[in-house]
């Protein structure tokens, strides 16, 4: 870039900003307005309606759940691809990056066909009372799988980039494998788990796809918040709905902060 003259580098800056502004800034900036835009109480009432309070909680259970899930996958994954030659490593890593490669919708289909009524495993379900798709199982398990590639694809690289060595030098000092992992692994890693986590959480809250399919629309117990901000929208509620949406659009500039942070934090580990 240096190389290029001061015109094209300007206008390659301007022209950087312009899509900034045209396509975050002013989106970001039209929900808040829209929201606040008959005042603070009616964006008091519309997020603390019975049926938004529902949508908020039910995304939160799920989040609080998928999120552990995939940093306990993602942290094993992430250390046995770094650390050990085997046969099927490639093919695990293909697997991981499966949810990246699938429209969530088809992910969200995958489990109707697997756990619905008409399903593999809908008539054993049905014999036994229990309810996957439709309810909050369903939920939970389609956002763990759309979010199941962010931690593990964080730690993966930053690990290889790493290396074993201090690792290999706790084992001979005389650790044992969690003494290890506690006290050289993890506060080596940390950052990196942090980003994918934050990552993790922010797809998690707002997940629609795969969501969308596996849990029925039931207002006030399988809705999570984009599918109560859907609801609201299609019923010509504008405030209500962009009141709604204003959670998500606060957790996106939250993680939008995290993210740089940790970003240089992990480079600073590599």
């Amino acid at each position: 870039m240096r190389s290029e003259s001061k015109l094209v580098r300007y206008a390659l800056i301007l022209l950087a900003a312009a899509l900034t502004i045209l396509f975050i800034v002013l989106p970001l900036a039209a929900v808040f307005v829209q929201a606040f835009d008959k005042g603070w109480e009616v964006w008091k009432a519309a997020v603390t309606e019975e049926n938004a309070r529902a949508a908020i909680r039910l995304s939160i259970i799920v989040t609080a759940i998928s999120v552990p899930l995939n940093l306990v996958f993602g942290i094993a994954a992430a250390w046995t691809i770094s650390r050990f030659r085997f046969r099927g490593r490639d093919l695990l890593l293909t697997l991981i990056d499966i949810p990246f490669g699938v429209s969530p919708v088809v992910s969200g289909l995958i489990f109707v066909l697997v756990f619905g009524a008409q399903g593999w495993l809908g008539p054993w379900l049905s014999d036994h009372d229990i309810q996957i798709v439709f309810a909050a199982p369903g939920i939970i398990l389609a956002t763990t799988f759309v979010t199941f590639p962010f931690v593990a694809r964080e730690l993966i690289p930053l690990m290889q980039s790493q290396g074993a060595d201090e690792e290999e030098a706790s084992i001979v000092l005389g650790a044992n494998a969690w003494q290890m992992f506690r006290r050289v692994t993890l506060p080596n890693i940390k950052w990196g788990l942090l980003y994918g986590v934050v990552l993790c959480t922010a797809r998690a809250l707002g997940e629609f796809g795969a969501v969308s399919v596996v849990s029925g629309h039931i207002r006030g117990e399988t809705n999570t918040i984009p599918l109560q901000v859907e609801i609201l929208y299609n019923e010509y509620n504008y405030t209500a709905a962009f009141a709604v949406a204003s959670i998500l659009s606060v957790v996106a500039v939250i993680t939008l902060v995290l993210k740089k942070t940790l970003e240089r934090k992990t480079r600073e580990a590599v």
